[in-house]
């Protein structure tokens, strides 16, 4: 069956639609499910300025039904998953707006430590960061704790139903759990995708920390040296060295 979305016998009006170019500025005709096309005036290749990628942000098939999306819509893609998986986290948590912020901030920490290393998966990254601690309302509703063991064990099944939900991967979803499985326990071997997310984590850990306890240079300097990638123990020294007492 053809996604409705897609089948030009459900289309309207609107869905043919024309766009000026922004190299030459002549008409350009869209179908809404044109992912670009090119101007017949000047031949500059056009993104389409209305397309709306809804499933495609997680379905396996959208290449498929889309086409062959060009490299700025690829990254739009990624984009669009990783806004599906923060929504799911933060309905998830409610009313629980502190693990929210944590869960975000360490969002924001590990696509900036991400961008500066190499061999990253940032999907992978993006998903784990928003939901490594999705573990904790179990655990402290099974075990009254929210240990790091009883994270270890409660954060997968709920990160897997709502990556499964979301139609990930199945080979995204096995490692974002196992990445939750053991986040704040490494392994003698890590991948660079748990290894960014173990450092984002543990600069918003220390930032919260730190801000009511500040911390001599001896302890920061044994911080520092726990990191477990180059550009996190960068990040981590510049986000967390102005709260080190002289």
């Amino acid at each position: 069956m053809q996604c409705p979305g897609q089948d030009s016998r459900y289309w309207s009006g609107e869905d043919v639609f024309e766009s000026n170019c922004p190299k030459c500025g002549h008409g350009v005709e869209f179908f809404k499910d044109d992912s670009q096309r090119t101007c017949r005036n000047c031949g500059y290749r056009m993104l389409n300025p209305k397309i709306d990628f809804g499933c495609a942000s997680y379905c396996p098939h959208a290449e498929q039904c889309l086409g062959a999306l060009p490299p700025e819509l690829v990254e739009a893609q990624g984009d669009l998953f990783k806004d599906r998986i923060a929504r799911a986290m933060r309905s998830y948590f409610g009313e629980d707006t502190r693990r929210i912020r944590h869960a975000e901030a360490v969002a924001e920490q590990a696509e900036i430590i991400a961008k500066a290393e190499e061999g990253e998966d940032m999907m992978v990254i993006m998903a784990v960061a928003y939901l490594h601690d999705i573990g904790i309302r179990e655990a402290e509703r099974k075990f009254a704790s929210s240990a790091a063991r009883y994270q270890h064990s409660e954060g997968p099944p709920v990160a897997r139903e709502i990556l499964t939900q979301l139609k990930a991967k199945p080979e995204l979803v096995d490692e974002v759990c196992d990445i939750i499985g053991h986040h704040h326990a490494p392994r003698d071997e890590e991948t660079t995708n748990f290894k960014v997310l173990y450092d984002a984590d543990l600069i918003v850990n220390k930032l919260e920390q730190y801000q009511e306890n500040p911390p001599t240079q001896e302890p920061f300097d044994r911080v520092l040296a726990i990191f477990l990638t180059k550009a996190g123990a960068e990040q981590g020294k510049k986000v967390l060295g102005k709260y080190v007492m002289s």
